[in-house]
């Protein structure tokens, strides 16, 4: 007899860890869900605990660690791999039916599901190509109204008692306007003495100032039409405000190109993470609006924040 480790088959009656993650049972009858080998469902990181047997002893995907070790030491969290996954979907798996489910809420699931300190996590895990696919299934957040009225932060909310700034880390898509000091940034959101929202984005190169900006509720980006939650209004960088949060630089005009008519649409995609699309709308009646630098994935860095 074999004592060792051995493998089983799977069968549609065993209930992966789909179920949890926020998918219902009636999702798992849809075969598309999952690579179609001779009717067998293989899935080998994610599911490989549920066919392991050891001295007699089953191991439940329960009882697996939230990450595992990769060569060198590294540890690579699986919750990060799912959204990964989903985003860009390996080639042996079927992607999964729009029609059968919200993409919206699922990656609200699982963004939900990855602990608050380890979110910011997803900039490392995720491509620069990924980032406008995220900005695509965020959009389909707006078919569901109880999902729609869901924020990524109260701060963002446009109606809370004073807060502390909210510090996010943020990565750009590079765009058709790449700019190689703008691929990775900080921004700062505050509420002002007024009630209003602000905030700053903040760079490493010392060629651009403060960079403040306004931020306001809107349901639409002019360009294009879609749907929205947010806008940064970038303007001409004074704000006008009498008090700015401690150690906040005094603002200072931007210069080209922050200073024409530069907006940051925002939508919620997931507790503490938004996506953003830059448009420079320019200041002139007939300019032509223009993408700026792509999509933006903005992830909360709640350390820095508390």
């Amino acid at each position: 007899m074999n004592h060792g480790v051995a493998t089983c088959t799977m069968s549609f009656e065993i209930q992966p860890k789909w179920v949890r993650l926020g998918l219902g049972s009636s999702e798992l009858k849809n075969r598309s869900l999952f690579p179609s080998h001779a009717g067998r469902l293989s899935y080998p990181r994610r599911w490989k605990h549920l066919c392991l047997r050891g001295e007699g002893t089953y191991h439940s995907p329960w009882d697996e660690k939230p990450y595992e070790i990769l060569p060198g030491g590294r540890l690579s969290y699986l919750d990060e791999q799912d959204i990964v996954a989903f985003v860009d979907p390996p080639t042996e798996l079927i992607p999964l039916d729009p029609e059968s489910y919200n993409p919206a809420a699922y990656l609200w699931k699982k963004l939900e599901d990855i602990p608050e300190e380890r979110r910011h996590r997803l900039l490392a895990s995720l491509k620069p190509k990924h980032i406008p696919k995220i900005w695509e299934l965020t959009g389909t957040r707006y078919q569901d109204a109880k999902l729609a009225k869901k924020i990524a932060s109260a701060l963002l909310s446009m109606d809370v008692n004073t807060m502390p700034p909210e510090y996010w880390r943020c990565r750009t898509s590079k765009g058709p306007m790449p700019f190689s000091w703008l691929n990775d940034f900080k921004k700062a959101i505050f509420q002002g003495k007024d009630g209003g929202a602000y905030g700053r984005i903040i760079l490493m190169s010392k060629l651009y100032g403060p960079l403040y900006f306004t931020v306001r509720e809107v349901t639409e980006i002019i360009p294009t039409a879609q749907p929205c939650d947010l806008v940064y209004e970038f303007g001409d960088g004074l704000l006008g405000l009498s008090e700015f949060p401690e150690g906040f630089p005094i603002p200072a005009k931007h210069p080209w190109p922050f200073n024409d008519h530069l907006v940051i649409y925002v939508r919620h995609a997931g507790p503490g993470v938004v996506v953003g699309q830059a448009w420079q709308e320019g200041n002139d009646l007939d300019q032509v609006p223009k993408k700026f630098c792509g999509e933006i994935l903005m992830v909360k860095d709640y350390i820095s924040s508390s």
